[in-house]
């Protein structure tokens, strides 16, 4: 055997706090959502329960009974609104769209705000830049939504001419990512 210097020492010990350190530097490039941590390790519906701004999706996915979808291999883009958004909803849609007789208006509405695959910010900027500045992304439900930039923000319109806003992007996730937006799609 044949003794370290103390250069390879230093560097044994600096690749291994850069080991030991890689989780962490993983985990911090996700941004906090509704307060919560949000982890590339886990689920879309795993992360997303965890996030104070997002209970009324949750209770909403949970009552459309896609807890199961979102919670699978995916891969899944999902723009998902937050209470202000469903807030911004004429009074009293929320607690009829839940209302098991509504299943099926809830999960076109939920699906609509669901891409097939993992589509990060900037894979969506390209896409709009291929485009000549818009970008159509074809949801679960079926009907397109359109994306395109306001400045540095990401805008999508719903097939009914409504504008939301992403206001976190890249929320990395086992099964795909999270963009939150500000206002509810409409199909």
């Amino acid at each position: 055997m044949h003794e370290m210097t103390k250069l390879q020492f230093r560097g044994a010990i600096a690749a291994v706090a850069l080991l030991a350190a890689g989780p962490a530097m993983s985990a911090a490039k996700n941004p906090m959502v509704g307060g919560a941590a949000m982890y590339p390790t886990k689920t879309i519906v795993e992360n997303a329960v965890n996030s104070k701004d997002h209970t009324t999706l949750v209770a909403a996915v949970k009552a459309a009974g896609l807890v199961d979808t979102l919670s699978g291999p995916g891969p899944f883009t999902v723009f998902a609104p937050t209470n202000a958004a469903f807030a911004k909803l004429p009074a009293g849609t929320v607690d009829t769209l839940v209302k098991p007789e509504n299943k099926a208006t809830l999960t076109n509405i939920l699906t609509y705000h669901v891409v097939a695959g993992t589509m990060t910010s900037k894979q969506i900027a390209a896409a709009i830049k291929a485009g000549g500045g818009k970008a159509t992304l074809t949801t679960v439900q079926g009907e397109p939504l359109t994306a395109s930039m306001m400045g540095k923000t990401l805008m999508l319109t719903d097939a009914k001419g409504g504008t939301s806003h992403v206001t976190i992007k890249d929320v990395m996730q086992s099964n795909g990512v999270i963009h939150v937006v500000d206002t509810v799609l409409m199909p």
